[in-house]
This record gives structure tokens, C-alpha cells and sequence, in this order.
């Protein structure tokens, strides 16, 4: 958009406005629903117990930051005209990098921390410890807020006259002068930092993970099952949401910047892409609770559970048939006990002053 406070003819936005409002209508709906359960899953049932579990809470805080201010877009989408103001129009402007280099600096925090597990589980094991997982989220999200404010900074409201009348304008296009002084530095930083390192990092930590255990001869086991899963899921996510709109970005503010010289035609055609790619990369949202449904049987389980209709029991922190059944399987054992002689008791290849708790307690 431009950054000139002079008045300029409305262009009409009008069909890709319509374009986009169904797309991101689906992206709120399903989005807000999924991320909300899935945080409310890892708060309240899992505890954030393991390292991965931090990261994918972090993921999904990511993906609801963007999804709680889409509401103001889709009204922008609907009715031609931003009413909320120059803030608000930044604040909803920067969320979508926040949620988008974000999840990609998840993701690679997932892939490395599955890397290290497996190709070197004895050399690094002390970086796979909660406490660094908490503090590498936080230096995570402080690089990620501050690399936003230039992004907040330059995504103004602007203004255009439409029949004598005034109009208000967001998420349109930048004009040139601010493509060449402020927003390519802006766009070769985020793609170098934002999208190439993560890209990188995921691709190299999946390769040596998919040969390490292709060297293994050995049946894979679950665990090495879920962690294939993951890292496919993680390159998929990668290769169909985020690389299409950071290669079509990367070429259209090189055209901004008059880097590559094209004609208006191709200009207006590769804005054209890179507004739907980056629709697509919205979506990334959406399908972030994948990863945590297939690759973390505690989150798939107590989904499943949830889905059934069986409650929690908060004094034992478990669901609630779980803990009928623990306390039928101690009535059991209460019983069987109460019909074994409680003194004179003998079992071959056990010492003879065995007592009950030891019986039952050295299978486990």
C-alpha cells in the first residue's frame, strides 16, 4: 500500500476480495476450533511433560495468534472497507508473519529436537531437557515480535477517493518507493532467517534421521514409526504451504524492487499468485493439529477419549474411566489377597519371608 497520505483514485479489489473471504472463512472456523482444543488438551491433560510437547503448545499458540484477529479481515473481505483504524490494520497485518515464520521456526525446533534423539541421543542429550525447550521458545517468540514491528511499521491504513468519497484500505499493495527503501531489506531478512534456514534445517535433520534408520536392520519400532510420521508431515507442511508463497514473495519484491525489470502484465499476474499462495499459507494453521494427532499418542488418545464423551477427573489428573478401572483393578487384587493365607503362605523359588505387597509388586 502506499505509504503517501495524498488521496488516490479506488482501485477495485473487489474480486479478490470475494476471492479470498471464502478461503479464509474456512481458515477461522477451522483454525480457531482445532488450536483452542488442541491448547486446551496440552494445559490440561498432557501437562507439556516432554520437549516436543513444548514446542507443538508453542506451534499451536502461533497458529491461534493468527486466527483471532481474522475476523476483521473477513469484514474487509465482505464489505470493501477497513473501519478499525491505522492500529488495528498493523496489528492484523504483522500476525500473519508472526504465524508464519513461526511455525516454520517451530517446526525446526521439532525436527532438530527428533535429529538429536536418534542420530546423536548421547552427545546433545542435555539440549532435550524441558527447561531449554521453555527457554528456546522464548528467545523463539522475542526474535519473531521484534522482526514484526518493522512489518507493523510500514503495513499502514491507506486512503483512496471512490465517488467523492473516502475509503478506507488494508492489505492492499505497497507502492514502489516502499518496496525499493523499506520492505525488500525487510523481505530478503525474513526469507533468509524465516523460511531458507528452517527449510534447510528441516531437510537436512529429516535426511540423516531417514538414514539412520534405514541402516538399522531391525523392525521399527512405534515410537521410530511416529517420529517417520512426523517428519513427513512437518515436509509436507513445508513444501505445499510454505514454499509456494516464500518463492512467489521473494520473486515479486525483487520486482518491486526493480532488481528484474518485467512488464506490467507479469507484474499484475505474479501479485496475482502471490495473493492466493499466500491464502494458502494461512491454511498452514489448520492443519498444525495433524502433527499433533498422528505423532503424539497422548494427544491422539485423549482426543479420542474426549471425542467419546468421558470426562476428567482433576484430583487424579487422569480420564475418568482410567481411574475406574484402576480402582476396580486395586479391588481385585484385594480380593485375591484376601483369600491367600496371610502367614504360612509358601511359593516355590520365592524366600519364605516374602510378604503380600512383595508377591504383587514383583512382576512390575
Amino acid at each position: 500500500m502506499s505509504a503517501a497520505n495524498v488521496s488516490q483514485p479506488c482501485k477495485d479489489y473487489s474480486f479478490y476480495h470475494k476471492l479470498l473471504l471464502p478461503g479464509y472463512i474456512l481458515i477461522f472456523i477451522t483454525g480457531l476450533t482445532l488450536n483452542v482444543m488442541a491448547l486446551w488438551i496440552f494445559v490440561r491433560y498432557l501437562r507439556l511433560k516432554s520437549v516436543v510437547m513444548i514446542y507443538m503448545f508453542n506451534l499451536a499458540v502461533s497458529d491461534l495468534t493468527f486466527t483471532l484477529p481474522l475476523p476483521l479481515r473477513l469484514y474487509y473481505y465482505f464489505n470493501h472497507e477497513w473501519p478499525f483504524g491505522n492500529t488495528l490494520c498493523q496489528v492484523s497485518g504483522s500476525v500473519f508473519q508472526i504465524n508464519m515464520y513461526g511455525s516454520c521456526i517451530f517446526l525446526m525446533c521439532i525436527n532438530l529436537d527428533r535429529y538429536i534423539a536418534i542420530v546423536h541421543p548421547l552427545r546433545w542429550r542435555h539440549l532435550r531437557r524441558p527447561k531449554v525447550a521453555r527457554l528456546l521458545c522464548l528467545v523463539v517468540w522475542v526474535v519473531i515480535l521484534m522482526g514484526s514491528i518493522p512489518t507493523a511499521i510500514v503495513h499502514k491504513q491507506n486512503h483512496c477517493e471512490s465517488q467523492n468519497q473516502t475509503t478506507y484500505l488494508c492489505f492492499e499493495s505497497f507502492s514502489d518507493d516502499m518496496w525499493q527503501k523499506n520492505l525488500f531489506p525487510l523481505v530478503v531478512l525474513a526469507e533468509i532467517l524465516g523460511f531458507l534456514l528452517p527449510l534447510s534445517s528441516v531437510t537436512y535433520c529429516s535426511i540423516q534421521i531417514f538414514r539412520e534408520l534405514c541402516q538399522t536392520r531391525q523392525p521399527k519400532t512405534l515410537r521410530q514409526q511416529k517420529t517417520v510420521r512426523l517428519l513427513l508431515v512437518n515436509l509436507v507442511i513445508f513444501v505445499i504451504f510454505f514454499v509456494p508463497y516464500n518463492t512467489t514473495l521473494a520473486v515479486y519484491g525483487l520486482i518491486k524492487a526493480r532488481v528484474i525489470d518485467v512488464e506490467k502484465q507479469m507484474q499484475a499476474s505474479v501479485r496475482e499468485v502471490l495473493i492466493v499462495t499466500m491464502m494458502l499459507a494461512s491454511m498452514n494453521c489448520t492443519l498444525d493439529p495433524l502433527i499433533y494427532y498422528f505423532s503424539t499418542e497422548g494427544f491422539r488418545n485423549t482426543f479420542k477419549k474426549l471425542r467419546r464423551g468421558q470426562t476428567w477427573h482433576s484430583d487424579t489428573g487422569m480420564i475418568r474411566n482410567q481411574v475406574v478401572e484402576q480402582k476396580s483393578t486395586r479391588n481385585n487384587v484385594a480380593s485375591t489377597a484376601k483369600q491367600l493365607p496371610s502367614e504360612n503362605f509358601r511359593c516355590p523359588g520365592i524366600c519364605a519371608s516374602t510378604s503380600y505387597y512383595s508377591i504383587f509388586e514383583w512382576p512390575y
